[in-house]
């Protein structure tokens, strides 16, 4: 499965990104697959897992924000790993065709 997730303290402030890399340093240390860009973080790999680093990732942004809002967007699909990289694959296929 691949999470996109959004971690966003409420309470802190307008400049959040020192918070945001709290949680993007969780989702990198867990060791699973993982990309992240502007507005989400992706991981892949088994549901437990996941939602494990997506739960501390929150925590740890949770431990300095007195609130936290948290975005969560799953692909639940048995059987397919490397998606991270297969999608991309595939559309950028289309795109050059």
């Amino acid at each position: 499965m691949i999470v996109a997730f959004s971690v966003t303290p409420l309470g802190v402030g307008e400049d959040v990104g020192e918070y945001v890399a709290d949680a993007v340093r969780v989702v990198r240390e867990s060791g699973l697959p993982n990309r992240t860009d502007a507005m989400f973080t992706s991981v892949e790999g088994e549901w437990d897992e996941v939602m494990d680093v997506v739960k501390r990732a929150v925590a740890a942004v949770e431990a300095r924000s007195p609130r936290v809002s948290v975005v969560m967007k799953a692909d639940i699909r048995p059987g397919v790993t490397d998606g991270l990289t297969s999608k991309v694959e595939t559309v950028e296929r289309h795109l050059s065709s």
